[in-house]
């Protein structure tokens, strides 16, 4: 019986640590699969420089995002390639004409905020994408030093 026992508690033990190094897998290749999106990183600078700004603070996301609807209405208005132009992520697994595609957004679809930086800098931090965080720090920075 005791053979028994111990014989399972090897063959959960080899289960679960393929379950954990699948779920690894999974989350390394959606890693690699979002990346810093240039056109909007270049885009939201422009937007600063020209004074395109709600400089708000943390905690303020919330309410400024732009909701589910709006997207949608911006799409339909203006297309995915500005659609994408406010997300400073873009996930490659997903077609151009996905918002599943776009990432980590920044702005209303007329200003960058600040509160929409800070989010996206804590959350790319938090997830492993620095390239990212750090486009949106650089981005708040600008916002901190106008020209």
């Amino acid at each position: 019986m005791k053979a028994v026992n111990e014989s399972n508690a090897f063959v959960y033990s080899v289960a679960i640590a393929f379950s954990l190094f699948a779920i690894g897998a999974v989350a390394d290749q959606s890693r690699q699969s979002i990346e810093l999106n240039e056109t909007a990183y270049t885009f939201a600078m422009e937007l600063i420089k020209e004074g395109q700004v709600v400089a708000d603070g943390k905690g303020g996301w919330t309410k400024h995002r732009p909701s589910a609807d709006e997207e949608n209405e911006f799409i339909r208005l203006h297309g995915f390639a500005q659609y994408a132009k406010w997300h400073l992520g873009i996930d490659r697994r997903f077609s151009e004409n996905s918002k599943r595609r776009y990432k980590f957004p920044y702005g209303d679809f007329t200003n960058v905020h600040r509160c929409g930086l800070l989010a996206v800098k804590a959350r790319a931090r938090q997830y492993g994408y620095a390239e990212i965080g750090n486009a949106a720090a650089e981005l708040d920075r600008a916002i901190k030093q106008p020209n």
